[in-house]
């Protein structure tokens, strides 16, 4: 694998292009979902053990390159084009001062659910994005041999095993319970990352809402209380939900939950891929031992706590079908949500 990964570093590096067109052919070669190194990442499964480090590394340094050239062209080659454009721009013209700013989808579907939350005495709690290992993962009662440390999951920060970019925001709600005592009511908004190819359906940044709720006696049916009116709220008084049984590290029973499609009124269509439900969020009881981690008696206290993407809700509600236009500021698209707060 290294010698395959060698001759991808000569390619990168020796790559040239004259239109944008070939930039990202060359993107598409390279780092689709299809491409030449995502397919080295899944072959990283097999690599031996004592080897994973260095292949690790050296994959890590691949797609950095293929990334760091990919934009280096793209700028390059946007900037001749700019630059050509500015030439037939005429400084006299009047300004227009009827354009209207617009918020991003993301943000306005952020907006809303820190709304329907804060109606019921939820807080929203903050952290940082570069997280250690307890918060990330131990204090959550992840195994060391968990999937989701792999290096193919999680973007570790180089030189510091310990130490990543999150991979979800229930980090934040780690230090909350180790700074504060029960009851514990708080909402998780933030960016999270995830070593993945980046396509129509995934990408290597999302955003998330993470949810917690500690007192004397919660239980399961509490927890489905709240989030049928999460629902009702978000996508109107007549939707329903299922919880399906799951597996979480961090929360003993586990489920995900779907609700009715809102499109199609539970009837089927292709949004809900003609089932009639729509997977928003997993949930389930903090595990006793998450609650031990931060020093918060289990034999005492329960709890509850859930997850959403913002993405998947956002693309739900608005009718997007490429989770990539969210990152690519394309004015044409922001300016459709002008009017949505």
């Amino acid at each position: 694998m290294i010698e395959k990964i060698n001759n991808l570093l000569k390619e990168i590096e020796s790559f040239q292009a004259s239109k944008l067109e070939e930039v990202e052919q060359f993107r598409i070669k390279m780092l689709a979902k299809k491409g030449l190194i995502t397919e080295l990442f899944q072959d990283f499964k097999s690599v031996e053990a004592d080897k994973k480090r260095e292949v690790g590394a050296k994959l890590n340094e691949l797609k950095i390159k293929a990334s760091d050239k990919l934009n280096e062209l793209a700028e390059k080659l946007s900037n001749s084009v700019s630059s050509k454009e500015f030439d037939d721009f005429d400084p006299t013209k009047p300004v227009d001062f009827s354009v209207i700013g617009s918020r991003h989808p993301i943000s306005i579907v952020r907006n809303r659910i820190i709304r329907i939350f804060d109606k019921i005495g939820f807080v929203v709690s903050e952290g940082p994005e570069i997280e250690d290992d307890w918060h990330n993962f131990s204090a959550l009662n992840f195994p060391e041999d968990h999937p989701a440390r792999d290096m193919q999951d999680t973007f570790f920060i180089e030189k510091t095993p310990d130490i990543a970019l999150r991979t979800h925001t229930s980090s934040v709600q780690v230090r909350v319970m180790e700074k504060s005592k029960p009851p514990i009511r708080t909402i998780s908004p933030g960016r999270v990352f995830r070593n993945e190819a980046i396509s129509a359906r995934a990408h290597c940044i999302f955003h998330q809402v993470e949810g917690l709720y500690i007192d004397k006696n919660v239980s399961f049916a509490d927890m489905k209380q709240t989030l049928l009116y999460f629902a009702r709220e978000m996508f109107g008084d007549k939707t329903q939900i299922r919880l399906r049984p799951s597996f979480f590290p961090f929360t003993e029973p586990s489920a995900e939950m779907d609700v009715s499609c809102n499109i199609c009124g539970g009837s089927g269509c292709n949004i809900c891929k003609y089932s009639g439900w729509i997977e928003i969020m997993g949930c389930g009881m903090v595990d006793p031992n998450v609650l031990k981690s931060c020093d918060i008696d289990p034999e005492i206290y329960s709890g509850y706590a859930f997850g959403m993407g913002i993405e998947r809700m956002t693309m739900n509600l608005f009718q997007i079908n490429d989770l990539r236009m969210f990152f690519e500021n394309d004015t044409r698209f922001i300016k459709q949500f002008g009017s949505v707060i």
